[in-house]
């Protein structure tokens, strides 16, 4: 692979499994590279999406028009690196204009080895994905490109899809580490890394925990013999029903009481450690802009989210964990499709969210999630602030 000089009209396609085809230009590096085709909406924070580990295993489009036009610099990643299999946009910036730019996008792209494509109807490729669901593809440029339609279809078919996918080892730290309190310390909290975000370990720190952050293949006896405080489970990509063993962490630290606080696919992993189903969404959730209903408060978060699975749940009621851990509610749900988009357990000190309340590119309705999960540390260690 190499990478494209900025104004070059090197050639490049996008295929999707059905057949699709998109044509445009070279970004970033040239070459090949195969994942699930996925739209966004936000219309900032750009960087915050390429360095979100969520979104490892996935051809990311932008819905909005013009990207990299801020740059990048090193205090907006989320992580060490990118983590997008490509990248699709239909204008890419000629120049950098912002203050705090460090570089451009485009050289952060080659940098990291991001496939990338511009140039084409971004506008089109969406409606067509929400219509007919997030699909497989592949984009092609430099020697890729001049393989024979066939070829590049018969690539991208052949690719694995994200259903019954695992890939929390592909973006998981493999060592413990820890960052302490911030203020005066309350406890510790286990962080299970299924690709968590700098900012959450960040916002953690700052309500007075401990935050030692675990491997994804950490044993459940291993957890509870660091004696943590509470625990909570990380955003990250893949099928929340290929993550067993991560469910059965989750179920020791349920069982053994402590206080949990999920998001994203820590959300996912409750509802399943709690016996419930999950499923795969048509064309998931993903941007800066999707409205939930906070059922408790009758309030209308705005909320960054990121997810193609959700909790097989009515929206309305409570319902009784298989798993024995009691009665459980959706205590928020999407107000666009009506996706589940928070659990809360009415009999333990456990409950998570499916949007990013951590969002560093914004909106900052959800903050409050993480006094909350103060709050519950303190009623289980019968403190109060």
């Amino acid at each position: 692979m190499t990478s494209t000089a900025f104004g070059a009209a090197a050639p490049a396609v996008l295929v999707l499994e059905d057949g699709t085809r998109f044509d445009g230009s070279a970004y970033g590096l040239t070459g090949q590279t195969l994942g699930e085709v996925v739209f966004t909406t936000g219309m900032s924070g750009y960087q915050e999406t390429l360095t979100d580990p969520s979104y490892a295993g996935q051809i990311v489009v932008m819905t909005a028009p013009h990207i990299g036009i801020t740059g990048v610099n090193e205090q907006d990643k989320e992580s060490e690196k990118i983590w997008v299999s490509g990248y699709v946009v239909r204008d890419p910036a000629r120049r950098v204009s912002n203050f705090r730019s460090e570089g451009t996008l485009d050289d952060n792209l080659v940098q990291d080895g991001v496939v990338g494509i511009s140039g084409i109807d971004t506008r089109a490729l969406t409606r067509h994905i929400r219509s007919a669901g997030s699909m497989r593809g592949g984009i092609f440029s430099g020697e890729a490109h001049n393989l024979s339609a066939g070829e590049q279809l018969e690539l991208v078919t052949s690719a694995a899809g994200m259903a019954g996918r695992s890939l929390s080892a592909q973006v998981s730290t493999t060592t413990t580490y820890t960052l302490p309190a911030v203020g005066e310390r309350i406890g510790s909290v286990a962080v299970l890394d299924l690709g968590v975000k700098r900012s959450t370990l960040g916002y953690l720190a700052e309500q007075g925990l401990d935050v030692v952050v675990v491997p994804q293949d950490i044993t459940p006896e291993d957890l509870l013999a660091l004696k943590p405080d509470a625990l909570f489970f990380s955003n990250g990509p893949g099928d929340p029903a290929a993550a067993e063993s991560q469910i059965e962490v989750l179920r020791a630290g349920l069982r053994a009481g402590l206080p949990y606080f999920g998001i994203c696919f820590g959300n996912q992993l409750l509802g399943r450690a709690l016996g419930f189903n999950t499923y795969k969404l048509p064309f998931g959730h993903r941007g800066i802009n999707q409205p939930v209903l906070d059922k408790s408060t009758g309030k209308v978060e705005i909320t960054s989210q990121n997810h193609g699975f959700a909790v097989d749940l009515p929206i309305e009621g409570s319902f009784t964990s298989p798993q024995g851990f009691g009665e459980v509610e959706v205590s928020h749900y999407s107000l666009n499709d009506n996706v589940v988009e928070g659990l809360n357990c009415l009999n333990i000190p456990a409950f998570s969210v499916q949007y990013h309340p951590e969002a560093a590119a914004g909106p900052h309705d959800a903050h409050y999630l993480f006094a909350r999960f103060r709050e519950v540390v303190l009623a289980t260690k019968g403190e109060t602030k």
